[in-house]
């Protein structure tokens, strides 16, 4: 690889680190005055958004080690808005869903939420954003097809 391009790939990822970084603080702290961290938001969005899951799937669905799973699902469950089923077809598949004290609570701040992202990201037009997340997705699906 060129110096130039080595630079301008340098370049490129330390702006996506930054940019990540950055935008990350602000959904973090949207979170946090939630009383939550980010994983256990993930998981309830997670549960909202697509309904009960196994618990053997949610850790590829949030980024997360499956072993974590369990813990955060317990966390959310002494919280009482998520809860643990089992399967009718298969015992051995237990499946993670909503409570309904925590669909009311996700309910209630997802919206808020969405304007904490919103402000993040408000740097960009509309159409920078369309353009930014086509060629985010491109990244990172390459990157991902090509990690050995």
């Amino acid at each position: 690889m060129t110096d130039s391009k080595q630079k301008d790939s340098l370049k490129l990822y330390i702006a996506l680190s930054r940019a990540s970084q950055w935008v990350n603080a602000h959904a973090d702290r949207d979170i946090r005055s939630r009383g939550l961290n980010r994983t256990e938001f993930g998981v309830l969005e997670l549960l909202y958004h697509k309904g009960p899951q196994p618990l053997q799937q949610i850790g590829g669905k949030v980024l997360m080690s499956s072993g974590n799973i369990t813990y955060v699902v317990d966390k959310l469950e002494q919280k009482h808005m998520v809860r643990r089923r089992a399967s009718t077809e298969d015992r051995r598949l237990i499946y993670a869903e909503l409570t309904d004290e925590g669909k009311a609570f996700i309910e209630a701040v997802f919206p808020e939420h969405e304007q904490a992202i919103e402000a993040a990201v408000a740097g960009l037009t509309p159409e920078e954003k369309e353009v930014a997340g086509t060629l985010l997705k491109k990244l990172g699906k390459f990157a991902q097809e090509h990690y050995k």
